[in-house]
């Protein structure tokens, strides 16, 4: 996902009341997050369906890793030669 541009992707609420299909156009080109904005602070941000999922995916990956990192501090991980023969042998089948 690309970076939110303060330019153009910082919006009031009022604007985007407006405009919906015009601001949804520029998410869904851009790919970048919207902003929006209420009395200058920000209330909620707009993402394109793709790199919400895309970002949903990652997450996912980064939890597995947190948890991975929890087993092993805990001592419950197992070497690496006996992980490899455990999908080696998950593969054979």
């Amino acid at each position: 996902m690309s970076r939110v541009r303060v330019d153009e992707d910082i919006r009031p609420l009022s604007e985007f009341r407006a405009g919906v299909a015009t601001f949804v156009k520029q998410i869904h080109e851009t790919r970048r997050p919207m902003v929006l904005t209420q009395r200058g602070r920000g209330v909620a941000v707009l993402l394109d369906v793709r790199e919400y999922e895309k970002m949903q995916e990652r997450l996912e990956i980064l939890e597995d890793v947190y948890k991975a990192e929890e087993q092993i501090a805990s001592g419950d991980g197992i070497a690496h030669e006996d992980a490899k023969a455990r999908v080696l042998s998950r593969l054979a089948r």
